[in-house]
């Protein structure tokens, strides 16, 4: 059986965190507001994979108002929803994502985060498509002010 699982998040930038993407530290001025790392990719991907599922989303397995995990790096939510996955009789066929960012150019950092993001969830670079786009200076976004994601994930159940 196939299920299909989507994910969104959106943070907020802010002064003095850098800025982290799929796993990547990325160059930028600012970073992004958030109890974790604030990685919005990987919390959207994580969220696609516990959609497929039917489980709650992910600040239900890693609350922020959980101290011991303050600061924790996105990779480990993602690799608490694969493992979530599997021990449902899951695996993940593949992995789209896109990025709705204003600044700064992602295109360059594509393949880092695939390989971050393929070691996180036992999956094959090429079955994970990460995009970015604009928000066309529209709304929140498109002022610069933070950083969405979305994506889905296709599992196959055995």
């Amino acid at each position: 059986m196939s299920l299909v699982g989507f994910g969104y998040d959106i943070h907020r930038f802010v002064a003095g965190r850098p800025l982290v993407l799929g796993g990547v530290e990325i160059p930028c001025e600012r970073g992004l507001d958030g109890h974790s790392d604030a990685d919005v990719l990987s919390h959207a991907i994580a969220d696609a994979i516990l959609g497929a599922i039917g489980e709650r989303d992910i600040g239900s397995h890693f609350p922020n108002t959980d101290d011991a995990i303050r600061g924790i790096c996105s990779l480990e939510i993602l690799r608490k929803a694969a493992s979530l996955l599997v021990e449902r009789g899951g695996r993940i066929v593949n992995i789209d994502a896109t990025l709705i960012v204003e600044a700064p150019k992602i295109a360059p950092h594509v393949v880092a985060m695939r390989e971050k993001l393929s070691a996180a969830l036992d999956l094959a670079p090429a079955r994970i498509g990460i995009k970015a786009t604009t928000n066309e200076g529209l709304g929140a976004l498109g002022r610069g002010e933070g950083i969405a994601a979305m994506a889905v994930a296709s599992v196959h159940m055995i």
